[in-house]
């Protein structure tokens, strides 16, 4: 185990269904394309939100949705996911290398499943992926896009190599995923994040480790082809 392993995770986290909810010590600094917040953004708390078809018909606005229950738990400026995937079933993960430290939360839903190139038509609640992956290092803008394509990368990754013997065309990733990058918000920025640097690869560790142990637990609890 790298020393960085050791070092306690940024955030604290509360699970108390339909809310997982990650508190960061210190204000961050996040590239996402989450429903509140996306782009850039500072940000302290991170939401999941778990939903049923119920909660969510053709005319509530889902952005709406996710403001009214921020407000109502009082957390109106948290960063926020929505998904149909329990929220009980999270999954942790962190990595070291060198100085930097990795950790990644991630809930993991495959009913939504895609292959990159192709297109299902959209369910209204599905089982998705949304990935909170925050690093040590405080990250430059092109750093930061850079270590969400090797999150992107990682994630699918994992969905490959867990269904490996899994017949039929390979899903990527699902039509409703999304990942969040977390970095600190002050600091001397790194410029880069590549598969080459310490970065990268405590990234690209933390992602994928999480994110397979997801998929294993999902096509246990799924076997395909539902899973699929």
């Amino acid at each position: 185990m790298h020393e960085a392993d050791a070092r306690a995770a940024p955030f604290s986290i509360h699970c108390a269904p339909p809310l997982l909810t990650a508190r960061f010590f210190a204000p961050q600094r996040t590239l996402g394309w989450s429903l509140l917040h996306p782009g850039f953004a500072t940000i302290r708390d991170v939401v999941w939100l778990e939903i049923r078809g119920r909660d969510l018909p053709p005319d509530v606005d889902p952005a709406a949705l996710l403001r009214a229950k921020l407000a109502e738990i009082g957390l109106p400026d948290a960063l926020a996911f929505m998904t149909a995937r329990d929220i009980r079933r999270h999954h942790l993960a962190r990595h070291g290398v060198e100085d930097v430290a990795t950790v990644c939360l991630t809930t993991v839903g495959l009913a939504n499943g895609e292959r990159i190139g192709s297109r299902r038509p959209l369910r209204a609640a599905a089982g998705t992926i949304n990935t909170l992956v925050h690093v040590s290092r405080p990250l430059a803008d092109g750093a930061l896009v850079e270590a969400i394509s090797i999150v992107a990368e990682a994630r699918t990754a994992a969905i490959l190599d867990a269904r490996a013997k899994i017949p039929g065309p390979a899903i990527t990733g699902t039509g409703t995923d999304c990942i969040v990058v977390a970095c600190p918000a002050a600091g001397e920025p790194a410029s880069c994040a590549g598969l080459h640097t310490a970065v990268g690869e405590a990234l690209g560790a933390a992602a994928y480790a999480a994110t397979r142990e997801g998929v294993e637990f999902w096509d246990r609890e799924f076997p395909a082809p539902l899973g699929q």
